[in-house]
């Protein structure tokens, strides 16, 4: 995730959308609730744009 946070060519909604996907992937993997794999989603990037000013 740091990565795709880091990239500073990559406007803001790619980089959004593809840790999306990275989230929703990751959740999958590991057997989480499919009914509530959008609310940990939005959680997720919340808590990912909080720790990006201390990322960059």
């Amino acid at each position: 995730m740091r990565k795709q946070v880091l990239s500073p060519t990559s406007p803001h909604q790619s980089v959004k959308a593809k840790l999306r996907i990275i989230v929703k992937r990751t959740l999958r993997k590991y057997g989480y609730p499919p009914d509530k794999q959008k609310l940990a989603t939005e959680n997720v990037l919340k808590q990912a744009e909080m720790l990006a000013d201390d990322w960059v």
